[in-house]
């Protein structure tokens, strides 16, 4: 994987944990897995920036997390998005939404 696919802006990460939770209780490794396949391989998320990313939704409470066990029969602590979460979702995604029309803008200038 090069460099371009993987780099993310700063908070991007939060984003996209806080939307593959919205979509379903999972549990970390589950995350990152959900957050490839969507993204047909395009961003990878590595365990080192993930949890550090989990830790910090979870104390902002935008996340919550239980115990549980994984589809491997292994205890896993399994996070699910808040109301405050989904509404910080929201946010950030009309935020996002913005910053990309604009840079789509840029990009797709024929004018001097």
């Amino acid at each position: 994987m090069t460099k371009a696919k993987t780099d993310l802006l700063q908070g991007t990460l939060d984003m996209l944990v806080l939307k593959a939770v919205a979509l379903g209780p999972m549990h970390g490794y589950g995350i990152l897995k959900r957050i490839e396949r969507v993204s047909q391989e395009v961003l990878r998320v590595e365990q080192g920036s993930l949890y550090p990313a989990l830790y910090r939704l979870e104390v902002q409470g935008l996340i919550a997390a239980e115990s549980g066990v994984s589809e491997n029969n292994r205890k896993a602590r399994y996070y699910r998005i808040t109301r405050a979460g989904r509404k910080h979702l929201s946010d950030e995604t009309e935020r996002w939404n913005s910053l990309a029309g604009a840079v789509n803008r840029v990009l797709a200038a024929t004018e001097v």
